[in-house]
């Protein structure tokens, strides 16, 4: 059950590209959904930063919404 690049039967060729491309439309949609997502929380951050009590939690939630973006791009 290893995931090994070895060599693919004839017959199973087509079934293996289709499946690397799900892998990768997946795998691109789970990037733009971390960006997104990672946006969104910089923004509640920064509005929940605009009040002096707000800025205990919005701080991190700008850095988390910073690092969530960081690992959508990268």
């Amino acid at each position: 059950m290893g995931t090994s690049k070895g060599k693919v039967a004839w017959f199973l060729w087509p079934f293996v590209a289709l499946w690397r491309l799900l892998a990768l439309i997946i795998g691109f949609t789970g990037r733009v959904i971390a960006i997104v997502l990672g946006l969104v929380v910089m923004i509640l951050g920064l509005l929940a930063t605009l009040t002096f009590v707000g800025a205990v939690v919005g701080i991190p939630l700008m850095i988390f919404g910073f690092l969530l973006v960081v690992r959508g791009i990268f």
